[in-house]
């Protein structure tokens, strides 16, 4: 039996590795998505103070600070029973979505993008932003960088930084809006949402207008018919900030809607020893393994996931790109993986629209910006959307609000079993015979970039050590040795 390594996988946040296993024709038998890093945020965060948690959890990513900001925020909420004030709520979802926005451009630019605009089989040197500019243009490379740095803008001044704010307190935020950041803000959402609106035609025009990425988008190698799980309004339109979550099912029809605090009774953790993420599922379909269907318990969230879960969009230029991409790839729910690319694309144009909505709302300059606790804390759950899909945090504290438990069901482990399936299903369609040259490795790569995964994310448990388990095979795949440490 011979094995290929992909070690390390590219462009993703995180850590990870890829082993494919050939049989003797030459061709996929299995193929595992390896997560050998490890983070320790629920365990050593037992023992402090919860209101420690938005400015400590923020450290768990450089990429994802602000959704775990302001899902540690929202727990807080729930832990001391006190609802933020209405212009607290308003500067929160600003803050959210120009984070929301930020994110997505720099995955499609810099880390999924190069598999279209450059070319999934173009050399491994250009098949980056260098590339995507070389392609796009130089202006599409300095209107990058502007709104990046414009979007970065609204962060720091809502947050205090652009990378793991501070702002979040129970029952509001830290610090008022000025009139003059107001205005300084709705310059910036202005130009994020025509800087999306750009980003969308460039994905018309490159990717759309090219047949070849078109049938690699629709075909079979990269599809999986899974259940859906997003965050939606009381209209059911996707809300990155809050509402109900819901789950529909590979046919679109709702399956779920519940409360985050009502989490337990829907999401279950699965764990396998040659990884160190948690594969959530449905409890009430249950845990069926690496599988797909109705029968599976497997659920995905991000994007695409988020667009199948609702009904549209609840901005009117997000909303006429949604209904042009469920139009093309021929009605809902779509269960292309690829397509990740294109909703994460909607999804910026929407954050963009609502960001300029809350931006031009006078209430945003209140002072009236925090309601203080009173309760004495037990019990609290807080939901956002991240990027990558939905993000729950899970608080238990004594009578003083130090933390006894924490639990974070993290976007990435939400979508890691599906991303496992589509790992392996690309690595079984595209090797043949034998033959893996490296445009064939980045193919199998696209299988998990897609989903914009964030493994740092993703691992964060700490039993006392670091557990090795490695299983010997001989060629007939039976298992001859094993060595364990731990």
């Amino acid at each position: 039996m011979r094995k290929i390594t992909i070690d390390p996988i590219t462009r993703l946040e995180g850590h990870g590795k890829i082993e494919i296993f050939l049989n003797d024709e030459g061709n996929c038998d299995r193929a595992y998505l390896q997560i050998p890093e490890l983070r320790g945020f629920e365990k050593f965060s037992e023992g402090r103070p919860a209101e420690e948690m938005p400015r400590i959890t923020t450290m768990i990513c450089g990429v994802c600070p602000t959704a775990h900001h302001m899902a540690s925020t929202k727990a807080l909420d729930d832990l001391w029973k006190v609802e933020p004030t209405s212009a607290a709520k308003k500067i929160r979802e600003l803050m959210y979505n120009a984070f929301q926005a930020e994110d997505h451009i720099l995955h499609f630019f810099f880390l999924g993008g190069p598999d279209f605009v450059v070319g999934p089989q173009a050399p491994a040197a250009q098949r980056n932003v260098l590339g995507v500019i070389a392609k796009a243009g130089l202006e599409a490379g300095k209107k990058v960088i502007e709104v990046r740095k414009r979007l970065r803008g609204i962060l720091r001044i809502i947050g205090g930084k652009p990378i793991q704010p501070t702002c979040g307190l129970p029952g509001g935020v830290s610090k008022q809006i000025t009139e003059e950041e107001r205005e300084t803000i709705i310059e910036a959402a202005e130009y994020a949402v025509d800087f999306a609106k750009f980003a969308l035609g460039l994905f018309n025009d490159i990717v759309l207008k090219n047949k070849d990425y078109v049938d690699l988008i629709t075909g079979d190698v990269y599809k999986h018919r899974t259940y859906y799980m997003g965050l939606v309004d009381e209209n059911n339109k996707v809300n990155f900030y809050d509402g109900l979550i819901r789950v529909v099912d590979p046919n679109g029809k709702e399956f779920a809607k519940f409360r985050v605090q009502e989490y337990l009774d829907h999401i279950r953790e699965h764990v396998e020893p040659w990884t160190y993420v948690r594969f959530s599922y449905l409890k009430n379909v249950g845990w069926k393994g690496f599988v797909d269907g109705e029968e599976s318990g497997v659920f995905r969230v991000a994007p695409l996931a988020r667009l199948n879960a609702s009904d549209g969009m609840a901005t009117p230029l997000a909303q006429e790109a949604y209904k042009k991409m469920y139009e093309v790839l021929g009605g809902k729910p779509v269960h292309s993986t690829l397509a990740f690319h294109w909703a994460r694309l909607i999804e910026a144009l929407y954050a963009s629209e609502r960001a300029l909505e809350l931006a031009c709302d006078p209430e945003l300059t209140s002072p009236d910006i925090v309601n203080l606790p009173t309760e004495t804390p037990k019990e609290g759950v807080g939901v956002v959307e991240a990027p990558r899909g939905t993000l729950i945090h899970h608080y238990q504290t004594d009578d003083r609000g130090i933390l006894t438990k924490v639990n974070l069901i993290v976007a990435t482990q939400n979508n890691s079993a599906a991303i496992n399936m589509s790992v392996e299903k690309a690595a079984k369609s595209l090797i043949k015979s034998g033959k893996v040259p490296d445009g064939i490795l980045n193919m199998i790569e696209m299988a998990f970039r897609a989903y914009d995964p964030c493994h740092a994310c993703a691992t964060h448990s700490l039993p006392g050590g670091m557990p090795l388990e490695v299983n010997v095979y001989n060629s007939k795949g039976d298992l001859v040795k094993k060595l364990k440490r731990g």
